[in-house]
């Protein structure tokens, strides 16, 4: 019989084996709690890409008595909120329950039906109630369910597994043919208006859509970047825009500029990520600051332009263009040094140093009456090819918003493995296509600024809104001087010592805020702070108050980003047309709850991000598997010594 010449471990030996183990089962207790924690709420880990298909109930109602806006928009926003509740159903269902047709009608598409038909004929009572009820809409309530489109069954590692985008999505720049402008007419109001209100720097984000829905968190179910106006969510009443404080360098312009969030599909998850409009509706990834944000208002090509009213809403594009059709599809997209090649249907792959630009171009006729409409579009127009206003509207300054990203060209091989993939955000349903893209506007600019936009733009000048408000003080001091008498010049030799002063306190401003945001494109935010605050109208009720919130309000912008959570129900609706000095009345703004089927989507304050405790349960594998990494170290060092 062979001798067994194994050796027994010894005491130290066997020692030595369990470290090794600990290490390697500790590690192993840290890599998958991370890779469970990365893809907890990614949409790509969940299973289904059907689209929900719904007849858009809101483009058909182009009248709404004011007396029924309020009740109307909480039910659109319930609609909305229907379909997002049945795509959650949709993912939360078994592979096998998907494929079956007779599962997904009766336990999604039909409940939906049934939710929608009540909700409809609300919509319709409420309209009957206040005039006369429209007919035909409870033809609206039956959704169809789309498979996957082919490219994204084929390719479900695209994006985020059936949620968009795909491959198909993008399209090379160079391989676009480049667009000539039409000649402006000989009439033409040749000038422009520039206004400077940063790069949503402070991390400013919600998803709520003020305009389409009034009083309904999370009404939009994606994210919107706000610059501009800093008091703006579901539950701004007019007042409240006009008494907020504005990103703006001119703080006479309280305008509200937002429009979807960029987002790169890298796995990183924001602090939407666990919420509504965020990773739980198919938003998901790292949100893009943009690098540049223009805005411009500029001139009709057919003669001279009148100012916009106080308040006036416009919305450019639509949000739902993948399921309603492109009729009102506005967004292009290209690169910087190609900007004479616009798609309207693609992203755009742009070359090495070249950067990704959105831009949208708003309605530049008015009705001449209303602020806003029904379906947020009659009210506003398109110019006509020949650049003309149709009967009954009257140009207004066409606003031009260019926002520019430092994004890469995506890697299509690999479905952004290397180089990840790059959407807004949308609607469900939308699947993140270019096509959905859209902006939003609502004018808050102080009456006397509008009055100089429109005379620098009838008068064929190129204006900086900054630098507005200055030039009309410019002459005075100089005038006053000479009127007055010799003790007031005697004072002049003392003014240069003041105004170093104020460049000493200026400088721990502008070294702080850089700080904050990762971006180096921060000169805006140092210039709101260095430039005195514009004087509010005598309209305005909080003319004193601007100067002294910009200060704080530039130390107190928290890390991007900054998930902004819908203000308290104990928020009172104000008469908004008498306290700015609207020229219309503007829509109801309330607070009141969609409905008892719609729990999620009500009134109930919004937030992003789970509690201290929701974050340990998660994270406590990865801290016990350290700690077995860490015994098994010591242990492993100990034994190595004696030995």
């Amino acid at each position: 019989m062979r001798r067994n010449t194994r050796r027994r471990p010894t005491g130290p030996r066997r020692a030595t084996f369990a470290a090794i183990a600990l290490i390697l089962g500790g590690g192993g207790m840290v890599a998958v709690n991370v890779y469970a924690s990365a893809t907890e709420a990614d949409p790509s880990a969940q299973p289904g890409g059907a689209t929900i298909d719904c007849p858009d109930v809101g483009s058909e109602l182009t009248a709404v008595p004011d007396a029924a806006r309020t009740d109307v928009d909480n039910e659109l926003a319930a609609l909305d909120g229907q379909i997002s509740e049945a795509y959650k159903q949709l993912r939360s269902a078994t592979p096998e329950q998907q494929q079956d047709a007779a599962f997904t009608d009766s336990s999604v598409m039909k409940p939906l039906e049934e939710k929608r038909a009540g909700t409809i004929e609300r919509i319709a009572v409420a309209i009957g109630n206040a005039g006369e009820r429209p007919e035909g809409l409870e033809a609206l309530a039956g959704c169809e369910l789309l498979p996957p489109e082919e490219e994204q069954a084929e390719n479900e590692e695209n994006g985020q597994a059936g949620n968009g985008p795909v491959a198909a999505d993008f399209a090379d720049i160079n391989s676009v043919q480049p667009s000539a402008q039409p000649p402006a007419g000989q009439n033409a109001s040749r000038g422009t208006f520039v206004t400077r209100c940063g790069v949503n720097e402070n991390g400013l984000f919600n998803s709520d859509n003020v305009i389409v829905a009034p009083g309904v968190s999370n009404g939009a179910h994606h994210f919107h970047d706000y610059i501009g106006n800093q008091d703006n969510d579901a539950f701004s009443s007019d007042a409240d825009l006009a008494a907020a404080d504005t990103s703006c360098e001119n703080q006479g312009d309280k305008s509200s500029y937002y429009w979807p969030v960029l987002r790169l599909q890298n796995g990183t998850q924001e602090q939407d990520a666990q919420a509504p409009g965020g990773g739980i509706e198919g938003n998901a990834g790292e949100i893009v600051t943009p690098k540049e944000v223009t805005l411009t208002f500029q001139g009709s090509p057919t003669g001279d332009v009148t100012a916009m009213p106080r308040l006036l809403r416009i919305i450019t594009g639509d949000a739902k263009a993948h399921v309603n059709g492109t009729a009102n599809a506005n967004a292009s997209w290209s690169c910087t040094g190609f900007e004479d090649r616009q798609l309207k249907d693609k992203y755009p792959l742009c070359p090495e140093g070249s950067d990704v630009v959105r831009t949208f171009k708003f309605q530049s006729c008015w009705d001449g009456r209303n602020i806003d409409s029904a379906n947020h579009r009659t009210h506003v127009a398109f110019a006509a090819a020949d650049g003309s206003c149709a009967a009954g509207f009257q140009a207004i300054p066409q606003l031009v918003q260019r926002i520019v990203y430092d994004v890469d060209a995506p890697s299509l091989d690999d479905g952004g493995d290397t180089t990840p993939l790059f959407a807004v955000d949308s609607f469900p349903e939308q699947l993140h296509k270019p096509v959905t893209d859209h902006g939003d506007f609502i004018n808050v600019f102080e009456e006397g600024l509008m009055r100089e936009m429109v005379d620098c733009i009838n008068e064929g000048r190129e204006c900086d809104g900054a630098e507005a408000p200055e030039e009309p003080q410019q002459p005075e001091p100089s005038e006053e001087p000479q009127e007055t008498e010799e003790p007031q010049e005697t004072e002049q030799p003392q003014q240069p010592e003041p105004s170093e002063e104020p460049q000493e306190t200026e400088q721990p401003q502008e070294t702080e805020q850089p700080a904050e945001p990762e971006e180096p494109q921060n000169p805006a935010p140092g210039d709101d702070e260095s430039e005195p605050a514009a004087e509010e109208p005598p309209a305005g009720t909080q003319s004193a108050e601007p100067p002294a919130d910009d200060a704080p309000q530039a130390t107190a912008t928290a890390d991007r980003p900054k998930i902004s959570a819908t203000p308290s129900e104990t928020r009172t609706e104000e008469a908004p047309a008498e306290a700015i000095g609207s020229p219309t009345a503007s829509p109801t703004q309330s607070s009141v709850a969609v409905g008892s089927d719609q729990p999620v989507y009500g009134t109930a304050p919004q937030t992003a991000g789970g509690s201290l405790a929701d974050t340990g349960a998660k994270l406590w594998p990865a801290a016990a598997g350290t700690l077995l990494v860490v015994a098994g170290i010591v242990l492993l060092r100990r034994f190595a010594r004696r030995a």
